[in-house]
C-alpha cells in the first residue's frame, strides 16, 4: 500500500451520511470520484471494513434479496465486483473490490457503489449489529492497475447508533454485606445487545425479595444516557435479595440474586480479555473501559490487544489509561496484552501485569513497523515464560482464532494459573481436559475476547463468534488490583457464560491436610494445616472429602455435574422427583475441530407425529439472522451455528406420546417421545463433542437455588480435582475452579 501523490488519487463520499441503527437494513451510496490520474484499464477501487464488523455479506447476483450491491461508472465503463473476507491488511480484512474490467476513468469520472441497492426490490444491506462512531468505509484506489493500493485522502464514515429498547437488565452485586452500601445498575439493550437511551420514560423498581433501604420507587434514564446506577443502597438482615424493573404492570427485568452475608470475601465480576479499535476491536481503549465500568457494571477488567498490533506508543498510552482508571473500591483495570503466537508456537495467551511500566514481549512484530525493541520478542510460549519468570505477571491460556497448547514446555506452573473455557468464540471445556490429562493445577475462567466494544456484556452479534461473552467471578477481600491478582494466583474464582449468580463450593476433610496456594510440584511448602478448602485450593494429604455446593441463580437449574477432573461423578437434577412433563428440549452443540474453522452449521428441522407443538422458545439464539420458527403445529425449522457451546429450543407439547424426527447436516434421529425422560437421548455427530440431545423436563421447575453436600472417594492414583458445572434452563452455564486434593508423598 502506498501514499504516493495521495492528493491525485481521487475522493470518496457517502451521499446520505445520516446515522444508521445497528442491525437495520439500509442503503448506503458511496461515490468515488477519480483524481487527476484517472483509473486505468483493470485498475479500480476497493472498500474495506474492519474484521469485527458483522455487516451483511455483500452479494451481486440477486437484486431482490438482502445485501445486494451494485456499481456503475459514470462514463459507462464495465465494472466487476468481488468480495473477500480476508482481502486486505488486518484489521481492514473485509474487502469489496470494484475492477474496471473494460474501459478506464479520467479525472472527475465517478464510480457509484450502492450497498443494499433498493432500486430492484432489495430490502437493503443489514448494517453491523453494534454501535460505532465513526463507522468508517475505508476506500482505496489503484489508478495505475498495479495493485499498489492508495487510500483516498479523506475517508467517508457514518455513525451507527442503538435501536429501541428490547430487553432490560438489572445488575446487583452477588454478595452484599449487611449495612454496607452497594449499587444497583439498570440499563436497556436493543435487540442486538447495544445499551440504548431510547427507553421512553420512567420505570418502577422494587425489591422482589428482602428489604432494601434507599431503593427509589421510580428510575428514569435521563438525557439519552444508556444506564442508571443507583447507589447508597443497604440491607440490614442476612438472607437474599433481588430487584424487579417494571412498567405499566409488565415486568421488564429481574435482577440476579444477591446473597446478604457477613464474611471476609466479596465477589468481583471481571472480563479479563477483550480489545479495542487500536488493534482489531471497536472504538478506543477508553471507550472500551468506560463501557465495562458504566454500562456492563464490571468490577474488574483487562485490555488484551493482539501483541503484533500494539505499537510502543499505544502500549505507553494503554498503561497510562490503566493507571488513571484503576480505582480501589470502584473499578480495577489491569495492564496486559494478548501474546498471539502461531498455534505451532503455543497458541494464544493472556498476559496480565500487576503494575504498569512492564515490557511487552510480543510474539512477533507482524504489524508493528518499529523494530527498535525486536529483541524483547518471545518467539514461542516457552520463551515468553522465560521472559516473565520472577516478575509480577499471570498468564491465562485461551482459545481464540488460535488455540492454546498447554502441554510440556508450553505450561509453566508458576505463571500459567488458569485456562479459559468460554468466550465469544464458544465453549472449550476440552482445554480444561488437556490440563487434567497432564496433571496441571489450574483455575477456570471465562471472558469475552470481545471485539465489538461491549466489554463485560459482549453480545456476539451476527459474525463468526458463536456465543455470548463470559465472565469470571473472583473471591476477594476488597476490590483492588492486588486482591484480584491474589485471587487469580490462588485460583479463587469461577466462570460463567455471562450470567451472574452466587456460587460457592468447598471441601471438608475428615483429617487435616496441608494447604498450598502455589503448585506443590514447584517444591514449596504449604501455608497451613487445614480440614477445609475453598475453590482453587490445593490440599496435600488429608482425609476423605465431603464436597459442598451453594447456588442461587436467576434461572431455573437444569442440572449440576459433580466432576473429578474430566470425569462426571454425578449428575444432579433438582426436579428428579417430579413427573416428566410436556416440555421438550432439543439441543445441538459442539464444534468441527479445535482450529479457526470450528463453526458447525446445524440448519435443519424437527417434526412430530402423533403429537403437536403448541409453542417454542429458542435457546441461545444470539444471531437474529438465524431462524428458529414453529412453521406448523408439527414442525420446527431452524438455521443455527455452534462453536463449542450449545443452542436449540424448548417446545411445549400437547401430549406425552408420539414420534419426533430430527434432521441436521450431521445426523438424523427418530425418537419415541414417550420414552424420553430427564436423561437425554443423545445423537453423536462426530467432530469435537458434537451432538444433538433430546430430553423432557417437568412442566414447572421452580428450583433456582440449592445447597448440596456429597461424599466422594479420592482417586487411587494422582490428583482428585473436585469441581462442578451447572447448566441453567435459560442456556447459561457456570464452572467452578477445582479443589485439588494431592496425595501425600
Amino acid at each position: 500500500m502506498t501514499d504516493y501523490n495521495q492528493d491525485k488519487i481521487g475522493t470518496a463520499r457517502i451521499l446520505d451520511s445520516q446515522p444508521r441503527v445497528a442491525g437495520s437494513f439500509t442503503e448506503l451510496v458511496l461515490v468515488y470520484t477519480a483524481g487527476p490520474y484517472g483509473v486505468d484499464d483493470t485498475g479500480g477501487i476497493q472498500v474495506t471494513f474492519r474484521f469485527a464488523s458483522d455487516m451483511g455479506t455483500p452479494q451481486f447476483t440477486d437484486p431482490k434479496a438482502a445485501n445486494f450491491v451494485s456499481a456503475e461508472a459514470s462514463n459507462g465503463a464495465i465494472l466487476a465486483l468481488t468480495y473477500d473476507v480476508k482481502g486486505h491488511l488486518r484489521p481492514w480484512d473485509k474487502t469489496l473490490r470494484v475492477k474496471v474490467a473494460r474501459g478506464f476513468l479520467k479525472e472527475n469520472d465517478t464510480i457509484t457503489l450502492r450497498f443494499g441497492d433498493r432500486r430492484q426490490g432489495s430490502p437493503g444491506i443489514r448494517m453491523q449489529t453494534f454501535c460505532e462512531a465513526p463507522f468508517q468505509i475505508r476506500t482505496l484506489a489503484d489508478p495505475f492497475a498495479t495493485l499498489n493500493w492508495c487510500e483516498v485522502p479523506e475517508q467517508p464514515s457514518i455513525a451507527i447508533i442503538p435501536g429501541e429498547a428490547a430487553a432490560w437488565r438489572a445488575v446487583l452485586p452477588t454478595i452484599v454485606a449487611p449495612n454496607v452500601p452497594f449499587s444497583l445498575g439498570i440499563r436497556a439493550d436493543d435487540a442486538w445487545g447495544n445499551p440504548t437511551g431510547n427507553v421512553g420514560g420512567t420505570v418502577l423498581v422494587e425489591a422482589a425479595s428482602g428489604k432494601i433501604e434507599g431503593l427509589p420507587r421510580e428510575v428514569r434514564i435521563e438525557g439519552g444516557a444508556r444506564s442508571a446506577l443507583i447507589s447508597n443502597l443497604t440491607v440490614s438482615q442476612p438472607g437474599e435479595i433481588s430487584v424487579t424493573v417494571s412498567r405499566a404492570g409488565e415486568t421488564l427485568a429481574v435482577s440476579n440474586p444477591a446473597r446478604v452475608q457477613q464474611g471476609e470475601l466479596r465477589h468481583a465480576w471481571a472480563d479479563l480479555h477483550g480489545q479495542s479499535g487500536e488493534t482489531i476491536g471497536t472504538g478506543t481503549a477508553r471507550e472500551f473501559a468506560e463501557f465495562a465500568r458504566d454500562l456492563a457494571f464490571l468490577d474488574a477488567m483487562c485490555h488484551q490487544g493482539n501483541d503484533f498490533q500494539i505499537t510502543a506508543e499505544f502500549w505507553k498510552a494503554l498503561n497510562e489509561l490503566t493507571a488513571e482508571m484503576d480505582e480501589t473500591g470502584r473499578f480495577v483495570f489491569i495492564p496486559g496484552y494478548e501474546w498471539s503466537g502461531n498455534t505451532a508456537l503455543g497458541g494464544d495467551r493472556n498476559v496480565l501485569y500487576l503494575h504498569e511500566g512492564e515490557t511487552i514481549h510480543r510474539s512477533s512484530h507482524a504489524l508493528v513497523g518499529e523494530l527498535a525493541d525486536l529483541e524483547t520478542d518471545a518467539f514461542d510460549v516457552a520463551a515468553l515464560f522465560d521472559k516473565l519468570r520472577g516478575r509480577e505477571a499471570i498468564v491465562l491460556a485461551h482459545v481464540g482464532g488460535r488455540y492454546a497448547d498447554i502441554s510440556g514446555r508450553f505450561h509453566d506452573r508458576a505463571l500459567q494459573r488458569a485456562v479459559e473455557v468460554h468466550s465469544d468464540w464458544g465453549t472449550f471445556e476440552w482445554l480444561a481436559d488437556d490440563a487434567f490429562r497432564d496433571g496441571l493445577r489450574v483455575g477456570i475462567v471465562a471472558n469475552s475476547d470481545g471485539h465489538k466494544g461491549r466489554h463485560g456484556a459482549s453480545h456476539p452479534g451476527a459474525s463468526m463468534f458463536g456465543a455470548f461473552g463470559g465472565l469470571t467471578c473472583l473471591l476477594v477481600p476488597e476490590l483492588s488490583r492486588a486482591a484480584v491478582f491474589d485471587a487469580l494466583r490462588k485460583r479463587h474464582h469461577y466462570a460463567t457464560t455471562g450470567c451472574r449468580l452466587y456460587l460457592d463450593v468447598g471441601v471438608e476433610l475428615d483429617a487435616a491436610g496441608e494447604l498450598h496456594h502455589e503448585d506443590p510440584a514447584l517444591g514449596g511448602k504449604g501455608v497451613a494445616s487445614t480440614t477445609s478448602a475453598k475453590m482453587g485450593d490445593i490440599i496435600v494429604g488429608g482425609g476423605k472429602p465431603t464436597f459442598r455446593l451453594t447456588l442461587s441463580s436467576a434461572s431455573p437449574i437444569e442440572r449440576v455435574e459433580f466432576r473429578n477432573g474430566s470425569s462426571i461423578l454425578e449428575t444432579y437434577r433438582p426436579y428428579a422427583s417430579q413427573p416428566v412433563g410436556k416440555r421438550l428440549r432439543v439441543l445441538w452443540e459442539g464444534a468441527e475441530y479445535r482450529g479457526r474453522g470450528r463453526q458447525t452449521i446445524w440448519d435443519g428441522h424437527a417434526t412430530v407425529a402423533g403429537n403437536t407443538l403448541t409453542a417454542i422458545r429458542p435457546i441461545n439464539r444470539w444471531n437474529l439472522d438465524k431462524r428458529c420458527e414453529l412453521t406448523s403445529p408439527e414442525c420446527v425449522e431452524w438455521t443455527a451455528v455452534t462453536t463449542g457451546g450449545f443452542g436449540g429450543f424448548e417446545a411445549d407439547l400437547s401430549g406425552t406420546d408420539g414420534k419426533l424426527h430430527i434432521e441436521t447436516p450431521h445426523g438424523t434421529a427418530d425418537v419415541d417421545i414417550g420414552n424420553v425422560g430427564f436423561e437425554p437421548f443423545v445423537l453423536d455427530c462426530g467432530g469435537l463433542d458434537r451432538k444433538v440431545s433430546v430430553q423432557r423436563l417437568p412442566d414447572d421447575n421452580d428450583c433456582w437455588a440449592i445447597e448440596l453436600t456429597r461424599s466422594f472417594e479420592r482417586s487411587s492414583l494422582g490428583d482428585t480435582a473436585l469441581w462442578v458445572k451447572v447448566v441453567f434452563e435459560d442456556g447459561n452455564a457456570a464452572w467452578t475452579s477445582p479443589v485439588y486434593l494431592v496425595p501425600a508423598s
